[in-house]
């Protein structure tokens, strides 16, 4: 980044009343400026160094403040479940969001993807999948549970890359996370029970 200055300049009064190309001064004190401001050389400055591009490390500090999507954990059948019937889990909402931020007068854009998604199944097990699920009868996410009551959330792992101006996509150095709302539900034991068809 190039700027152009103008530089410009005063005469002062010295110690001995006068000015050094005999300006009238009209008794002002030594040191004191006098006359109009005159032009005294132009330059151009790069002033790139004074104002750098931001950094990998400082679009991180920003990445992890954005108001990322929080997925929420959806899960089937609704309701209650079935003891032998794995439940199924998935995510509802966007896995990916683009922002634009203005830092220190730079236009930065970001795009922040959902790396990785971990399903906390609420019986002390945790599940690692690198996509969102999806409902029955597409489902990649399941878990078979024992009878009782339990409640499931998902931390979603976001990274990110950015570009500043339009420059080429570069990494952002370091993932932030998001957590979803929990669910609660029920999983209950199915018993057989004998009934005379003809009573």
């Amino acid at each position: 980044m190039i700027r152009f200055l103008n530089v410009e300049q005063r005469r002062l009064v010295l110690p001995d009343g006068t000015t050094t190309d005999g300006y009238p001064t009209g008794g002002a004190a030594p040191g004191t400026a006098v006359g109009p401001w005159t032009g005294f050389s132009t330059t151009c400055v790069d002033i790139t160094d004074l104002n750098p591009p931001p950094s990998p490390d400082e679009v991180f500090r920003y990445f992890q403040t954005l108001p990322l999507p929080t997925l929420t954990t959806r899960q089937q059948p609704p309701g209650n479940a079935l003891v032998g019937l794995p439940v199924v889990f998935y995510a509802d909402g966007p896995t990916s969001q683009d922002f634009t931020l203005d830092i220190r007068g730079f236009t930065v854009e970001i795009t922040a993807t959902a790396e990785s998604f971990t399903w906390h199944t609420g019986d002390g097990t945790d599940l690692t999948t690198t996509d969102p699920g999806a409902p029955y009868p597409d489902q990649t996410v399941t878990h078979d549970y024992a009878a009782g009551t339990y409640t499931a959330s998902l931390t979603t792992t976001w990274s990110g890359t950015f570009r500043v101006d339009g420059s080429a996509d570069v990494a952002v150095p370091g993932t932030t996370t998001t957590e979803g709302a929990p669910v609660t539900f029920a999983v209950v034991e199915a018993r057989a029970v004998l009934t005379d068809p003809y009573d």
